[in-house]
């Protein structure tokens, strides 16, 4: 589930940092164990009422990283989206301890919302150790974020409840390397996308907080490199997206709180479905995780769906010749 459909009850009461550590604060709930480790979490006010999967990763992850010995990272995990989550509702998670051993702990989370499963994970964490090394070398060439503008820069303009959500209410500054699909689709149609993400504010010195909070910046765009190859933008009229599944694996230490970089590309599209990959690197190129994402991507194909479609174009085009004249 992407964060285009995702939707938000009101205005924020916070900055948005600490909208984000808000989510991640999980409660247990105590003596509702069973088989499981039993948490609760908030859900975020989205402008269409459904809960941005990253979101249900990160705090996912905070539930399963409550279970496994202290100093036990987060080294990998995979999900699979099942539901669209209620952004009106509380999530409970469910942690079930499949294996502690020596070095390595795995464990399944399943998140739910009136008792279905709207997301099913299992992570893998481990003790630092040491080893072998390398490390794909960053890309070079690519502008510095300060040379680029903010998602503010660029929607703060349009009266809309998802522009304003994403330009004022998300707790990363995300700004594009290429000129951003939120309205348009500019410039080459390769199967590329980069941007640089970072918290609005500073976060605590906790590795996992870090961690889960990259798992859910890391939902944001990674599509984008399936949309640019076929001249798509995020209001492309009548198109349907929605996350699949989600895998990620982190590499070495890394703080939300400071740039990075998030180059991503996608190798295949077919059946309505899509692929796309992502690297992540701190600003000095270091190699900090890398995500997989399987995302639908559906376009109008039936008259209905396509008059529906060019209406809304028609509307967006308005709203957003008003915006510019504003």
């Amino acid at each position: 589930m992407t964060e285009a459909e995702a939707g938000l009850q009101g205005p924020p009461t916070q900055d948005p940092t600490s909208s984000l550590l808000q989510l991640l604060n999980l409660g247990e709930l105590e003596g509702a164990r069973t088989d499981e480790d039993i948490f609760m979490g908030p859900s975020q006010q989205q402008p269409r009422h459904r809960v941005f999967g990253g979101q249900v990763l990160a705090q996912s992850l905070i539930a399963g990283s409550r279970t496994v010995p202290e100093g036990r990272g987060v080294h990998s995990m995979h999900g699979y989206f099942l539901r669209p989550g209620d952004a009106n509702q509380p999530i409970t998670f469910g942690v079930q301890r499949l294996r502690d051993g020596r070095s390595f702990s795995a464990r399944r989370v399943h998140a739910y919302q009136e008792g279905m499963p709207i997301l099913s994970m299992i992570a893998s964490f481990q003790d630092e150790d040491e080893g072998i090394e390398h490390q794909t070398e960053m890309p070079a060439g690519i502008p510095g974020p300060e040379s680029l503008p903010s998602t503010a820069d660029l929607l703060g303009k349009y009266d809309h409840p998802v522009a304003r959500h994403w330009a004022y209410e998300r707790p990363f500054d995300i700004r594009h390397v290429d000129p951003a699909l939120y309205v348009s689709a500019k410039g080459d149609k390769e199967p590329r996308n980069a941007v640089w993400m970072k918290t609005f504010g500073p976060m605590p010195d906790d590795p996992e907080l870090h961690r889960a909070a990259l798992a859910y910046a890391s939902d944001y765009t990674i599509l984008e490199s399936i949309l640019r190859k076929h001249g798509m933008s995020w209001i492309t009229p009548g198109m349907s997206v929605a996350s699949l599944d989600h895998a990620m694996w982190w590499h070495r230490p890394l703080r939300v709180d400071e740039w990075l970089l998030y180059v991503q590309e996608s190798p295949s599209a077919q059946g309505a479905r899509g692929l796309a990959t992502g690297k992540i690197f701190s600003r000095d190129g270091v190699h900090v995780a890398t995500v997989a994402q399987e995302g639908m991507i559906r376009i109008p194909t039936d008259l209905k769906n396509k008059v529906k479609g060019a209406v809304q174009s028609k509307v967006l085009q308005h709203q957003m010749r008003k915006a510019d004249r504003g």
